[in-house]
């Protein structure tokens, strides 16, 4: 069990959000109470699905970004976590950051995705790579890391366009020993920062712990033309296409 996909329903169910917090200025994280929640590996997603009164209903995919955790048979586990970023005219993102408030419902089947995932018990080092939301299921992993006091040495590359957009400054999963921090910002930069507003290139992706000599599991997640960027300077920089995991979104919807 502990290296196979956790598998959630298909058929769809009622989350009831017990809590909300914002995360960034256009993000905020819904915590929601899922009756006979069995778990979910750190990578894996949901389907949110909206329902209007006339019939029309819009389906979205999001990452969960709480620590992985399995139930024993006779127990469910703890409320699980979705952090949305709200996207331009996305009719799904903005309702549940600007109009969704604690005791409300929505539909949520899951979890999906079984290739996306980090394993606590695996040893090697992990470079996460994320672009903007692309964040959040690699918080869930290093949340993971923390919370099972797992010894594998991270580091996370995180590409914004501004400190505004920044998720998760606080927390202490990305702040542990073992884990290293590398921001890179697009458009502004904070006061002090010493290069200016670029994309992210080899150089932020380099790193001797984290070589391909090291041979690290590598997940990169973001929007589709960060992705193949970052997996293209990975490439160049030697490391093998088997070790890198990617998961993209774009206008279609998708995680995260």
């Amino acid at each position: 069990m502990a290296r196979a996909a956790v598998l959630g329903r298909l058929s769809w169910q009622v989350a009831t959000v017990s809590a909300v917090r914002r995360e960034s200025a256009t993000a905020r994280t819904l915590v929601l109470d899922v009756p006979g929640w069995t778990g979910h590996l750190a990578g894996q997603h949901v389907d949110i699905r909206l329902t209007a009164e006339d019939g029309y209903s819009a389906q979205r995919s999001y990452s969960i970004s709480s620590a992985s955790e399995i139930a024993s048979e006779d127990e469910a586990t703890s409320p699980i976590e979705l952090t949305v970023d709200r996207l331009p005219d996305g009719e799904v993102s903005t309702y549940l950051t600007d109009v969704l408030e604690v005791g409300d419902q929505i539909e949520l089947r899951g979890p999906l995705g079984g290739w996306f995932v980090w394993h606590p018990d695996d040893p090697r080092p992990v470079l996460l790579v994320g672009g903007g939301s692309g964040v959040v299921p690699l918080a869930a992993m290093l949340r993971t890391r923390a919370t099972r006091d797992a010894t594998a040495p991270f580091r996370l590359v995180y590409s914004m366009r501004s400190p505004i957009e920044e998720m998760y400054a606080d927390d202490r999963a990305l702040s542990a020993a073992g884990v290293s921090v590398h921001r890179v910002y697009t458009r502004k930069i904070p006061p002090g920062y010493p290069r200016p507003p670029e994309r992210i290139i080899a150089d932020d992706l380099s790193d001797p712990d984290f070589g391909p000599d090291r041979a690290p599991q590598v997940f990169v997640c973001g929007p589709n033309g960060f992705v193949e960027a970052a997996a293209n300077l990975l490439i160049t920089l030697g490391h093998s296409a088997d070790d890198i995991k990617t998961e993209r979104f774009g206008p279609t919807g998708g995680p995260p």
